[in-house]
């Protein structure tokens, strides 16, 4: 019976895939030294390990992560399911899941919603199908039950505020009531009364801030001050309520929601010539990368993006450690001051370009 060799070895190999046998032999090693080498164990001698790689890349041989995994009991994956990769909260949150993830020497998988419950119910099950070791879902929008299914077949942390608390899932999130507090709190410190917010599209974290807004309002004594305006998903659906809460409410400061709907409104005050901070101030929530970028500098309340998905890659490993009591980590988050917010103004809302370079000529305009 004849053989087909591969290579020009002589050894007689069939013609089949390289196992890390074929490699131990080519490397004159054994195989749990190769097994050592090739997942980048610092126990491995620097002569050993060259030797091994350059046998495994002579021989063609590549890691069958399917079958390491079946052996192991993990696949050492992460899947990572997020609403809107268009949010940079959510995709910063995803930088420190990487970051942690890596650390521990997990991949991780990145499923994207985009905004659509169906799909993010869809793309949840895709991640258990590929049998990840854990799931991060950044995203409120899919029911208390589904997640509870989820945790039945792999450890889930949820980052964010849930509508329910989800049996067998841990959730990370930050003090949204407080966060809101602060922000109306150094509103009023300022001299704002005429103090606005911008409001999400009913989901848990942005009612919990409507809440922290409306009850620090009524403790200052404004609460019959206090206006409400929802502000849609996409982009001109937050133009179109910045405008109108501009038009109708008059207000001299306003918090919003997101970063995204503090944008929405800055922009909308620059084309109705409102000088920011002089004419109205403007305090965001997430204290995203946008916040430090556009001018003036935003006003943010911080929940700490990286921190939450660190720890939420902390709360997966417990699980698989085997711990099986649920964890509810609420964070507290900090007002971070910049250029975006100033004292009250005595005059008219809208100033005329004139009154704006005036105000920047006397100091009191924004700060670079």
């Amino acid at each position: 019976m004849s053989t087909r060799r591969t290579d020009g070895s002589g050894t007689g190999r069939r013609d089949r895939r390289p196992t890390i046998v074929d490699v131990a032999a080519e490397a004159g090693v054994s195989k749990s030294l190769v097994s050592l080498a090739l997942r980048g164990d610092d126990r491995v001698g620097e002569a050993a390990r060259e030797r091994i790689l350059t046998a495994a890349e002579r021989l063609g041989y590549r890691s069958n992560t399917l079958a390491r995994s079946l052996v192991q009991g993990r696949t050492m994956i992460l899947g990572v399911l997020l609403t809107d990769l268009a949010n940079p909260y959510h995709t910063e949150v995803v930088a420190g899941v990487e970051e942690s993830a890596d650390a521990e020497g997990f991949t991780v998988l990145l499923a994207h919603g985009q905004r659509d419950r169906h799909r993010l119910g869809r793309q949840l099950e895709s991640l258990l199908q590929l049998n990840v070791d854990g799931v991060v879902v950044i995203s409120s929008w899919l029911e208390p039950d589904a997640l509870t299914e989820a945790a039945r077949r792999a450890p889930v942390v949820m980052v964010g505020r849930p509508t329910a608390f989800s049996p067998g899932v841990d959730t990370v999130a930050n003090d949204d009531e407080a966060g809101a507090r602060a922000a109306v709190l150094h509103l009023a410190e300022l001299g704002h009364e005429r103090i606005a917010h911008l409001s999400g599209t009913g989901r848990p974290a942005s009612r919990a801030r409507g809440e922290g807004y409306r009850a620090t309002m009524r403790e200052l004594g404004l609460g019959g001050r206090a206006v409400v305006r929802p502000i849609g998903d996409d982009p001109h659906q937050r133009a179109r309520a910045a405008a109108e809460l501009l038009e109708s409410a008059r207000p001299s400061a306003v918090l919003a929601v997101n970063d995204l709907a503090a944008l929405a409104l800055l922009d909308q005050a620059h084309a109705s010539r409102v000088p920011v901070p002089e004419g109205l101030s403007v305090v965001g929530y997430d204290n995203t990368a946008l916040a430090e970028t556009v001018r003036p500098r935003l006003t943010s309340v911080d929940q700490p993006r990286l921190v939450m998905g660190r720890l939420a890659v902390r709360l997966l490993l417990e699980r698989m450690g085997g711990r099986t009591g649920d964890r509810h980590e609420v964070l507290a988050p900090r007002l971070v001051v910049r250029a975006s917010t100033g004292p009250a103004s005595t005059g008219p809302l809208a100033a005329a370009p004139d009154t704006a370079a005036q105000g920047r000529a006397d100091g009191s305009g924004p700060q670079a």
